[in-house]
């Protein structure tokens, strides 16, 4: 799902904004990131794609919002007017209105379109306050927590480190190393526009802390890198084996396509026949990718054994 927003004006079709902490909002293309995607990592956020034309809009507007209401707090409401939000609905591929959606911890969970009766409605929001309860344990050890995500989304489990990242976050927001996870996480998944929106407004405390770079490298290591295929460079590799330019292409590609082990064992290898080679560019990169994976990231930490058994043996 595509979610990368420009700045757009206030919406002046709907109804007002009401005060903070209300859970019922406006929304725009400009705060979708924090008011829905964020803010839907701790509460269900239901989201109304409304018109002001539109008839049956006006019919579901008020259920929704006294269904919201009777909720006290367990869900959050945001509506967007898609005469004025175009490139929201485009994104979640709207083709009618009234059309809803559910969130819950950065993902869409559920969905409906057209008038629905009040039971229907009813039955929509305590499903949603089922899952929010279900997926939210007691309070975690952050350090403990951090340490898990980070052991599960080596392994692959992407569902169970965007869950652990989410925990954390719910406990505390501001939490950079946790942050940078659900970059990860999404990259992993193949949601790079995701990683990007996450990357891009990011809180500013979060901006400020040095974990945040390893953020920015994962995303720009996969940004812009050729998919598929790769022949061609494993010929140019195989044909010439003292190529250390085509060795740190074909680990760039590799790299990229989620192939971190073998990209890692490539420019290990370069650095293993010529660790000097264009000003030690191999081990520059290696280190890069250290970064882009993390510290504490199985790959990382036996491709940092192999690299000091070269460099010091």
């Amino acid at each position: 799902m595509v979610l990368g927003f420009g700045p757009r004006g206030n919406d002046n079709q709907g109804q007002e904004q009401g005060a903070s902490g209300s859970v019922i909002f406006d929304v725009t293309a400009q705060d979708f990131q924090s008011k829905v995607m964020e803010a839907s990592l701790s509460t269900p956020v239901i989201v109304d794609f409304w018109a002001p034309w539109c008839g049956p809009c006006k019919q579901l507007m008020p259920a929704l919002e006294s269904a919201v209401n009777a909720a006290g707090g367990k869900v959050l409401l945001a509506k967007v007017n898609i005469d004025n939000n175009p490139e929201l609905a485009q994104a979640l591929q709207v083709q009618s209105v009234p059309t809803v959606f559910a969130f819950f911890q950065g993902q869409p969970v559920d969905a409906f379109m057209g008038v629905q009766p009040e039971s229907a409605i009813k039955k929509f929001i305590e499903k949603l306050v089922t899952l929010s309860n279900s997926a939210q344990p007691d309070a975690i050890d952050i350090d403990e927590g951090l340490k898990m995500a980070a052991q599960v989304l080596s392994e692959g489990n992407l569902q169970a480190a965007q869950g652990i990242y989410a925990q954390i976050l719910q406990q505390d927001r501001m939490n950079a190393k946790a942050f940078v996870g659900m970059v990860r996480v999404f990259i992993a998944a193949g949601q790079i526009e995701q990683a990007e929106e996450f990357v891009n407004k990011a809180p500013e405390d979060i901006k400020k802390n040095s974990a945040f770079a390893e953020a920015k490298t994962a995303l720009e290591l996969v940004q812009n890198q050729p998919v598929g295929d790769f022949s061609k460079l494993e010929k140019k590799v195989a044909n010439n084996p003292k190529d250390h330019q085509a060795k740190i292409d074909l680990a760039d590609a590799l790299f990229g396509a989620g192939q971190k082990e073998r990209a890692c064992d490539l420019l290990l290898e370069s650095i293993a026949k010529d660790p000097k080679w264009n000003d030690g560019a191999a081990r520059k990169w290696l280190l890069k990718f250290f970064e882009g994976m993390g510290h504490g990231d199985p790959v990382t930490i036996e491709a940092r054994r192999k690299l000091s058994s070269i460099l010091f043996s």
